[in-house]
Order: structure tokens, then sequence, then C-alpha cells
């Protein structure tokens, strides 16, 4: 296959159904059947990456490993493909008007006007051909985020348009659309599909293809009718109703021949249906797990998107241990001395969440007090590494005043600091350690019972360190740093061997983890939590 296809996966009448799953649904089908494929979030927003977004604005913010901060559903992707994305696998309208005004600043337009078409346009063309040129994958999907009809969003179904009119069969729209159920009437509704439909024509796309998200079955009179209306082949509408979990949507597109339709359209060999074998043992260890393994999650933010890729990887590891996971939020915000050993006495394992920000950090020192003295399977991740080193200098080591130069500029017992080279830095974003780093671990250590290796990578979101100059005092105490950064010298992981699973990570190991390879201290943990 020479050239690289382009499909582009739009969605109309609400926000949030599930573009980014259903993008990787079928690169995952694409990808069974032998293709390379990768996916491309185009995100409307002018910030330049959602770094300094509010998780309550966006979800959380998910980090590539050549250390771009990125949307959430670049988790997605990796997690359903197996692939590793970068800085060129998410673009915002920031980004996109950035870069055009710095090429007229410099003078590259020689003195033309410049304006949305051709300029912006071609910008956003250039981005989404980039992938395919550099690397020449089979198949570059593009998710356009937000709604047919914001107008944050037509400069990008413009490019749309001019591609599929440059491209032909080697360009694919794919529109996700909702079909609401009106309880009254006692019936399911397509006139909001046809709507958008429709305001995806005005600006000159047509669908290839529609994919109907609902919570009930929809007939073939009502697909009939969808086809007729939206001008689409009646085989070429899917439904996809709500699944107990997102990794069954995969087979229930195969089900319904979405990625025997593409390749139709695309001029390609059908050929034979792959089986998805390990896929499938997944969903069934999932399906036939009945036990449960019960985690707390310790953090501030009271929204399932805030920390989406941590309750993947438990539910992963969960099913790889043939447990579900029932995870339980617990406000640290909320936590007192008084009511910790009612809210965590009965959870199995508890993980204090990363973060950002003096809120809710006192509540975090009383779990992890709680679960280090009741020995509770406890992980740490990012700030909660950094708040496991804190409580343990407060309460081992006797320094009540111990802190983070984050939280407390003047701490003298400032067991979590700034590093020198980065204290001349002002802007929010420069000063963070951002993306993969090497970390050695010690082999008497249970991380590397976990790992299994001596030598591994992973992903930082952070600014503040564990300062060296406590190290030998927190070791003395049991506290042992087992996981230390080569280049830097930087510890990356603590933890206390004399305790169950007590464990804390300098690096966010959740970006990592995937359907087909879960995440190696994830799987510890859980195992932990599950003999507790």
């Amino acid at each position: 296959m020479a050239e690289t296809k382009y499909i582009f996966v739009t969605g109309g009448v609400a926000s949030s159904l599930g573009k980014g799953i259903i993008s990787s649904s079928i690169g995952k089908l694409l990808q069974a059947r032998g293709y390379s494929v990768t996916i491309q979030k185009f995100d409307p927003y002018i910030n330049i990456d959602p770094g300094t977004l509010n998780p309550y604005e966006h979800g959380e913010c998910y980090v590539t490993v050549d250390g771009h901060e990125a949307d959430l559903d670049l988790g997605h992707y990796e997690r359903f493909l197996g692939i590793q994305t970068t800085k060129a696998n998410n673009i915002t309208t920031g980004r996109i008007y950035k870069s055009v005004i710095d090429k007229e600043r410099r003078g590259d337009y020689l003195g033309k006007t410049i304006q949305i078409i051709p300029h912006i346009t071609d910008e956003i063309k250039r981005n989404v051909k980039l992938l395919g040129n550099k690397y020449k994958f089979d198949f570059v999907i593009t998710e356009i985020g937000g709604t047919v009809g914001d107008i944050e969003s037509l400069p990008y179904l413009e490019s749309i348009r001019q591609l599929k009119r440059e491209l032909g069969k080697n360009a694919l729209c794919v529109h996700l659309t909702y079909v609401p159920y009106l309880a009254a009437a006692g019936e399911l509704k397509t006139k909001p599909t046809q709507h958008s439909v429709k305001e995806l024509q005005s600006v000159g796309i047509q669908p290839d293809i529609l994919v109907l998200r609902t919570e009930h079955e929809l007939s073939t009179n009502l697909r009939k009718k969808v086809a007729l209306f939206c001008n689409v082949d009646e085989s070429a509408v899917i439904q996809s109703m709500d699944m107990p979990t997102i990794y069954e949507v995969p087979l229930r597109m195969q089900e319904q021949k979405l990625d025997a339709t593409i390749l139709e359209k695309m001029g390609l060999p059908v050929g034979e249906t792959p089986t998805l074998g390990p896929w499938r043992d997944f969903l069934n260890r999932r399906h036939n797990a009945t036990e449960i393994v019960k985690i707390g999650l310790v953090g501030k933010y009271d929204l399932q998107d805030a920390y989406k890729s941590i309750l993947e990887a438990l539910s992963q590891a969960a099913t790889y241990n043939d447990r579900k996971a029932d995870i339980h939020f617990i406000n640290s915000e909320n936590l007192t001395e008084e009511n910790v050993e009612e809210k965590l006495k009965d959870m199995d394992g508890v993980i204090i969440c990363p973060g950002f920000g003096q809120r809710g950090i006192e509540g975090k020192f009383i779990a992890i007090k709680y679960c280090r003295t009741h020995n509770v399977p406890t992980f740490g991740i990012c700030l909660g590494m950094q708040c496991m080193a804190i409580e343990f200098a407060r309460d081992v080591l006797g320094y009540a005043d111990a802190n983070s130069r984050e939280m407390d500029e003047k701490t003298p017992h400032n067991v979590i600091d700034i590093m020198e080279e980065q204290k001349s830095i002002t802007n929010m974003g420069g000063t963070m350690r951002l993306g993969a780093y090497e970390c050695v671990i010690d082999p008497t250590s249970k991380t590397y019972q976990a790992y299994q290796s001596e030598h591994i990578q992973e992903r930082h979101r952070h600014r503040y360190e564990f300062n060296n100059n406590f190290k030998e005092e927190f070791e003395k105490a049991g506290m042992k740093c087992v996981g230390i950064n080569p280049e830097s010298d930087l510890v990356e992981i603590i933890e206390i061997p004399t305790l169950k699973w007590f464990i804390g990570t300098q690096f966010h190991p959740e970006y990592s983890s995937t359907v087909l390879k879960p995440h190696p201290l994830f799987l510890s943990f859980i195992k932990a939590a599950i003999n507790k």
C-alpha cells in the first residue's frame, strides 16, 4: 500500500460521545488486519496544549514519551493500539495560529495578507499529513475535537473538505452523532442526527460513515431512515450502544463490519476478519472475574476524567489478577484524623494521587500515615510520592515542619525542593521535567521484583524533586530510595521494604499501561492488595 489513507472522525449533537474510543477502535481493527496505524487529535481550543488547564476543564493531562502535554484521548490511542504517540499526534488551534503568526513575523509570507483560508487551513492540512509523510503509515486517523457547528472547529472542517477533494478515495469521514430516547414519547429520535449531518454538508462535507451513539438498540427501519435522510449507504450506518467497558467497543464495531466498510470505501481488499484473540482473552478474563479488589483513590479532583489513566491502569491490572477493581474516590480535602479509619479501613489498597498545589494536601498526609501504620498496600504517584516522603519526615524523622517548597517556601526541612537550575525559570510550562527519563532500580527491592529489570524508562510531569540532602537520614530510618535517575542522581522511587507494599514513584507509570501490556507496578500493587 503506497499512499497513506486518511480517516477523519468528527462529532455532532453533543460533546463527550466518545470520538476517542471510536477512533481507537477503528485503529485497533485496522491494525489487527496488519496495517500500520496512528491516530491524532486536533483540539479547537486556543491553549497551546492542555498543560495549564485545570482537570475540571478538560480531564487529565496525558504526557507522551517525548514530553508533550496532550489531550487524554491520546491515552486511549496508546492503551488500545499499544503504540507510542508524540507531540505530532496532538495539535491545538493555539499551536496552529502560533506557527502561522511566527512565520508571518519572519516574513515567510512575503507581505501577503494572512487569512484563515488559505494560511490557517494550509497549516492544518500540513499537520494532518505530517505523520503520514514522515513515517509512511498506511492509515492516519484524525479526530477533530468539539462538535460540528462550533465556531471554533470551522477551520478544521474547511481543511477536511479540501483534503477530501484533493485525496479522493484516500480520505474518508466518519461522523459520530447521538440518537436520544424521549421517554415521554417512548421513542428514539433521529432529527438531531439529520441536523448534524446537514450542518456538515453545509460546509461541503458529506460523511461516508455514520456511527450512532445510543442507549437503546436501533431498529433496521430507523437505520434505513437515517441512511436515506443523510445520504449514506445503509451498510455505513453503525450503532454504538453503551457498553459495560470501553474495551468492548472494537468487537461491537467489528460485528457491524465497520472496518470492512472502511476498506471497501477506500478501494482496499477486505479479506479475512481478524480474530482479535489476545483482546478477546482480556475481555473474557474481565467478564469472568467475580471477586472484587477495593481500591481507595485519595485525591482532590472529584471527577473521573481527572485520573483517567490511573483508573484504566487499575482496571487492567485487576483483570490480569482475575479481579474486578472496585474503585472508591476519597476526597483528601475531607479527610481528618477522626474519619480516616472509617474511610480507609475497608480498602484493600490505596493510591495517593498526583496533582499540583496546596489544596487537599494535609488529607493526603493523614491517609498516608494511616496506611503506613496499618500496613495497607499503598502506591504514591508523583505528588503522592512526595507526600509519602513529607509524611515520613514529619512522623518518623520528627521534623514537624517538613514540607515541599511548593507548599511552604520557608520550610527549613525542604525534603521536596525545586532543583537549582530550575529556579530562574518563571514560565509555568518551562520548569517541568516532562516525558520519559531513565531510572536504575535497586535489585534487592520490591520494585525490582515487579519490573524484573534494573533499567526502566518512565514518563514524568512535575517541577519538584526529592531533596538528596535528606537521603541518608531517610534510608537510615527505613525508607529506601530504590530508583535513581543515572544522569541527574535524582530519586525516582521510594519504598519501605518492611511493609507489605509501600511504594512511591516520582513518575507516572499509569501513562504506559496498555490493554495487552498492563503496567508491572500496577499488577504488583493489585496482587498485594488482594493478599491483604
